[in-house]
């Protein structure tokens, strides 16, 4: 059974008041809550202290959508990450102003709310603290916040948005992140044929689709374990490496070099619609992670012991890779990516 956390008495923000005879004006904001699908994890518990609202969500989807970002007002966050690709992008590494490369591929957008950790590397951990790193990156946004609050201020539409939010026009870093994350945190994918076979709603996986789940249950679920199918772990599984300077992993993170080139596992919702694969966009196809893994990773002294222990490599036969892919396109939430 799918549940909503919400607010039972709606929060009345004072808009204005009339000249006349000094009645108020006021626009109800109730919280909307976030949607838990059955056997979901537990919420990130910074969403317990930035519900989201009615307007909150409209402003932040707004703001989401704002090229007025960026610098040169080419970019917004819906430029890299795009709905129809569960809000990642078809990019080996993500594309901001001036046609500059980022380090990494971006990632989807989705069940962030039961997210424990956010980026890659796990940089930041509250949603709330993440939108700041794209406006301020040179490959990226390269702005500041300061510069986005000049523009939205010349803007009528931010007073109104602004004010059924939060009570008044004033536009705040604080009041700009929180409003994203409460419409990032609204972005709940949990209706594909998967789920839909769990929930016994009449439909049932292809004898490929099943022969992939019991591989996928084999081989693959001691990192991609949840309903996220993600265990949110920081794991180094020997992909070719992002020769950058600039990049070490979840080590730029924790500045321990047991870290190093590990990255977040990354969830397999929506897979289909989130090519290329791996941190820096390594691998055009799934059929090309699963050869990679079964003919053997670059090997690390932190090599995931699973691998590590497998002589460096996942065994699939050319069946099992087939109906592994099979039951991956089960994992597409066709709803998510193309609902208003």
């Amino acid at each position: 059974m799918i549940k909503k956390l919400m607010l039972i008495v709606a929060t009345g923000w004072l808009v204005s008041c009339t000249s006349t005879n000094d009645e108020l004006i006021v626009t109800d904001n109730p919280e909307i809550g976030v949607t838990i699908p059955e056997n979901f994890p537990e919420l990130n518990t910074a969403v317990y202290n930035n519900m989201p609202t009615e307007h909150g969500v409209a402003l932040g989807k707004q703001l989401f959508f704002d090229k007025r970002f960026s610098t040169d007002n080419t970019i917004s966050c819906a430029s890299c990450h795009i709905q129809s690709n569960a809000f990642a992008d078809a990019n080996t590494q993500a594309i901001g102003v001036e046609g500059r490369v980022g380090l990494r591929n971006v990632p989807p957008i989705q069940n962030l709310a039961f997210m424990n950790f956010y980026n890659w590397d796990g940089s930041k951990l509250q949603l709330e603290k993440q939108s700041l790193v794209p406006i301020i990156t040179h490959e990226e946004m390269d702005s500041s916040i300061l510069e986005v609050i000049g523009k939205l201020s010349e803007d009528a539409l931010y007073t109104l948005l602004f004010s059924n939010a939060y009570g008044d026009s004033e536009i705040t870093p604080e009041r700009i992140y929180n409003s994203i994350a409460q419409y990032e945190y609204t972005l709940v994918s949990a209706n594909s044929t998967y789920d839909k076979v769990q929930r016994g709603e009449g439909i049932s996986f292809t004898e490929s689709e099943a022969r992939g789940y019991n591989t996928f249950q084999q081989k693959c679920v001691s990192c991609h374990s949840t309903a996220l199918f993600t265990d949110q772990s920081f794991r180094n599984i020997g992909f070719p490496i992002n020769t950058s300077v600039d990049e070490a992993g979840r080590a730029r993170v924790t500045g321990n070099m047991n870290d190093y080139m590990s990255f977040r596992v990354p969830t397999l919702r929506n897979i289909a619609y989130t090519a290329p694969y791996g941190s820096f966009g390594q691998f055009a196809t799934l059929k090309e992670v699963l050869d990679y893994l079964d003919e053997g990773v670059l090997y690390a002294d932190n090599l995931d012991p699973i691998l590590k222990d497998n002589n460096n490599r996942i065994p699939l036969t050319e069946t099992e890779k087939s109906d592994l892919i099979a039951f991956m396109n089960t994992l597409s939430d066709t709803n998510f990516i193309t609902a208003d």
